[in-house]
């Protein structure tokens, strides 16, 4: 299915086949499809630390640093999956497979997997699957255990407080909820609650001048800033467990952006795990035993103060700071095992895994089960808005195999609320917003959850519909289409992302949501409240006028004309259900519902 211009092994695993090769420190391999390419769609390393995807027909455009290919053929797909291996990383550009260590070892092992079929979303994940095999049984999401706070809404400092957050604020915002019966159930103290002495005298305009600041300063102590936490940590984070939420607390790899301040407590005491970086910064040393003591160190101090998790920040930092020291390969798993096995020693495990898209963290995690899947919420941004949910959809196709997907936060009194609030009923992953003070807006939240906060959460990360995977919808005129499952029922979110608000149109039918089975469904809008019956092969066409005319749609196996839709004021409605008959609906909580009675629909407010 691919041609090499290079000696490499090809073995057979299935529908699956795995390719080997070896040679120096950086290989270069070209790789042609025996057969014409249509389009394609490349998942790639767009910065950093974060991956987006690329649409085109020409695979000489391919970008660089590609960690997922999916190829459109004239009767068919060809899924392309470069993996890291214990000793390199493989990535694609222009049509080459791209190996090396960063390092002056040679390249060698298992580079990359392929298969051909006609459903892209499941050579996706016949490919993650053989790989995580090939690899020494790397952990499938499957797998991974989903922490149990994250079935609850949550709540984050930073788009509220950004790097002045700040005790008094936090519990304002915590007795907010309280008093608008808001059912928050976790908050993450944010960047950056930590001793920080750079920032004393600095002042900042905007944004991007905080984010210079940011990026310029060292973690001085690890103890809080005694001016805006001057009881310290464990007082601030016992005042919000009074109001009955569980605590999060984020950090960054490195102790603060530009790492620890040479001259600070936090830099003494952490002394025997630390490197000077190829940037000059004091970090933790990526050895396996460095890196736990480095861990060990900061971690203990916030579980002692009484944080129940963690937000672990700024994970594709080999690059930058670690290339050349080691073969990258070697590196990223010494460094995540010795993170990881100090989250499941002091947190059992439970963390947001955030800015590690890079394939040597995707490939290198064995235990946590969730990950950010695109760069920050920018607040009142439409065009942000459009970027993002091609970031977090497309990049799911990869990481939603390995891991749980997190949307990142967002404000409920954003002019993007309700699609966003939407988009995250999809996702299946955590939903945490970070409203400022006294902006919060309740019924904005109320479709996402159960009155005690609980999340009617999907049952897999969403991802697009197979029909959309290698199509650009920003320019195709087609709509975005997002699919997932609740129990029997299929989930599909229907969105206009065309980049001139020209109107875009909809193939919709239960084929397009993996997993949904049912030779006769309902397919229930729930916006507009209507219901069309369809039977297996049929297919609804529609038209989506403009990037505020989105749709959301249930789709319910009928038996003998009859099905349950649940809750009609939420999103999910399928996770409200207890058990349904014919005339008897049960509901795990009382609120206006609706069900299918031959073939019709019954509204129940």
């Amino acid at each position: 299915m691919f041609r090499f211009d290079a000696d490499v092994t090809e073995r057979a695993f299935g529908p699956v086949t795995a390719v080997y090769a070896a040679g120096g420190p950086e290989l270069r391999i070209a790789m042609v499809p025996e057969q014409p390419v249509r389009r394609y769609m490349a998942v790639y390393r767009g910065t950093e630390y974060w991956c987006r995807p690329a649409f085109g027909t020409d695979l000489n455009t391919v970008p660089a640093d590609t960690v997922l290919l999916v190829l459109e053929q004239e009767d068919g797909f060809l899924v392309a999956l470069p993996v890291v291996n214990g000793l390199c990383r493989s990535t694609l550009e222009g049509g080459c497979l791209c190996m090396t260590t960063w390092h002056h070892t040679p390249c060698r092992g298992l580079a990359l997997v392929y298969a051909r079929g006609s459903d892209p979303l499941v050579l996706i994940e016949s490919c993650v699957k053989t790989a995580a095999q090939l690899l020494g049984g790397l952990k499938l999401r499957q797998q991974r255990i989903y922490p149990e706070i994250f079935e609850y809404l949550g709540w984050c400092s930073w788009d509220s407080m950004q790097i002045r957050v700040n005790e008094a604020g936090i519990l304002e915002k915590c007795r907010e909820f309280k008093a608008k019966n808001i059912p928050v159930k976790w908050a993450i103290l944010d960047d950056m609650w930590a001793h920080i002495r750079d920032f004393y005298g600095k002042t900042y305009d905007n944004f991007q001048e905080m984010v210079r600041l940011m990026h310029s300063s060292r973690m001085y102590d690890y103890e809080a800033d005694p001016i805006r936490f001057p009881q310290g940590l464990a007082h601030c984070i016992a005042g919000v467990k009074a109001f009955g939420l569980q605590v999060g607390v984020w950090l960054p790899t490195t102790g603060y952006w530009k790492g620890l301040d040479p001259e600070g407590p936090a830099c003494e005491k952490l002394k025997p795990y630390l490197i000077e970086s190829q940037l000059g910064s004091h970090i933790a040393d990526w050895h396996y035993a460095g890196a736990k003591g480095y861990f060990e160190t900061l971690l203990g101090y916030l579980r002692q103060s009484g944080a129940d998790f963690v937000k672990i920040d700024n994970q594709a930092l080999f690059r930058r700071h670690y290339k050349g020291l080691a073969p990258i390969g070697q590196q990223a798993r010494e460094f995540h095992d010795a993170l990881e096995d100090t989250v499941t020693g002091l947190f059992d495990g439970t963390m947001i895994n955030c800015m590690g898209m890079a394939p040597e963290n995707l490939w290198s995690r064995k235990n946590s089960a969730v990950s950010r899947c695109s760069d920050d919420f920018l607040p009142e941004n439409k065009a942000w808005f459009t970027k993002h949910v091609l970031q977090c959809a497309y990049n799911s196709l990869l990481q939603g195999q390995l891991y749980w997907c997190d949307w990142d936060m967002w404000w409920t009194d954003d002019g993007q609320a309700e699609k966003n609030a939407l988009m995250r009923a999809v996702s299946g992953g955590p939903i945490y917003v970070s409203d400022q003070l006294q902006r919060s807006r309740p019924q904005v939240l109320r479709p996402l959850a159960t009155d005690d906060g609980r999340i009617l959460r999907c049952d897999r990360p969403g991802m697009p519909t197979a029909d959309c995977v290698t199509k650009d919808p920003t320019v195709s005129g087609e709509a975005m289409k997002l699919q997932n499952m609740a129990g029997k029922q299929g989930i599909l979110a229907v969105l206009n992302l065309d980049a001139e608000e020209k109107p875009v149109t909809a193939t919709v039918c239960g084929e397009l949501v993996e997993g949904f089975e049912a030779e006769e469904y309902g397919l229930y809008e729930h916006f507009s409240r209507q219901l069309t019956v369809l039977k297996r092969g049929e297919k609804l066409e529609i038209t989506l006028q403009n990037s505020d005319d989105y749709r959301l749609y249930i789709l319910v196996p009928l038996e003998k004309g009859c099905g349950p839709i649940g809750r009609i004021d939420k999103y999910i409605s399928p996770k409200t259900v207890r058990s349904f008959q014919p005339g008897q609906l049960t509901l795990t909580e009382p609120g206006p519902c609706a069900w299918i009675e031959n073939r019709t629909l019954v509204v129940e407010l």
